[in-house]
């Protein structure tokens, strides 16, 4: 797709625009020279609803005015950012599909019937769908997988994953890559072996499990700790975030990349090109 100048950028809607990682990505699509901020969309009733947005993050007034009508709003754009709740992104994926729109989706907690309704969606557009959307994330996805593959199954798998205080889910998005990454390293599906919550008398560790431990506290961005633990000898893989902007431009670079692709459900590897994912 050739672009020039500021109105051939990539329009991009912005759902959830008020929360942390909505005025993120304002923030980071205002600094590209390839994207420009086609909406910005909130939940009806919000309080920034009909709203100048630059006013309501308490600058000048910007010409974006803050709207609860995903159709509206999407007739203008080619790709739409999503970092909400299951159930609002469930909903958006019906609107982009109808506008052949983009959606990346960052939103974590996702069921297994939300799930089928996007991948339903996928085939009408172009969704790019990840529980962490950092070049580092997706790097230690992969290296989990590849040393999940080659120890032996005496080799203990934990998953440490720590968050500020106001996440509502867990295990992370982040921390389930990461089991399902390790599990396919293993030829196994995660619900089969994943340990979560260990609490009072529990006996032994169940051979083969993967393990979740969970932290909330504070304005952790996050952190993410692999442990592969045999006897004698750890290995440990890690990932740090301090600064919740690298989420932002990883979406940014996926919305980018999914102009022109056909209609499918894609992953930060497709992006990234790492992995041999096949859809890449």
């Amino acid at each position: 797709m050739q672009r020039d100048g500021a109105r051939d950028r990539v329009g991009i809607v912005v759902n959830g625009v008020s929360g942390r990682m909505g005025r993120m990505l304002v923030q980071v699509i205002g600094e590209s020279d390839r994207a420009r901020l086609a909406g910005a969309l909130e939940r009806p009733g919000h309080d920034w609803v009909g709203r100048d947005l630059g006013e309501m993050l308490g600058g000048a007034a910007s010409g974006v005015t803050v709207g609860d009508d995903p159709a509206a709003a999407l007739a203008r754009a080619q790709a739409v950012v999503d970092f909400t709740a299951p159930a609002a992104s469930v909903a958006l994926s019906g609107h982009a599909a109808d506008h052949r729109v983009a959606h990346i989706i960052g939103t974590t907690g996702l069921s297994g019937a939300d799930l089928a309704a996007i991948g339903a969606a996928a085939t009408r557009t172009a969704v790019v769908r990840a529980g962490n959307m950092s070049l580092g994330v997706n790097l230690l996805v992969e290296l989990t997988r590849q040393v999940a593959a080659a120890l032996d199954p005496d080799w203990d798998i934990e998953i440490v994953e720590a968050h500020h205080r106001h996440k509502v889910d867990a295990p992370s998005g982040t921390a389930l890559m990461l089991g399902e990454a390790a599990a396919a390293g293993r030829g196994t599906a995660l619900a089969e072996v994943s340990a979560r919550g260990r609490d009072g008398m529990t006996g032994p560790r169940r051979a083969g499990d993967i393990g979740f431990a969970v932290l909330r506290g504070g304005d952790i961005v996050g952190e993410h700790e692999v442990v592969f633990a045999a006897t004698g000898e750890r290995i440990r893989l890690g990932h740090i975030a301090t600064d919740r902007a690298i989420f932002a431009r990883g979406a940014l670079r996926a919305a980018l990349w999914a102009q022109d692709r056909p209609p499918g459900a894609y992953d930060m590897r497709d992006v990234l090109g790492i992995g041999g994912n096949p859809r890449s």
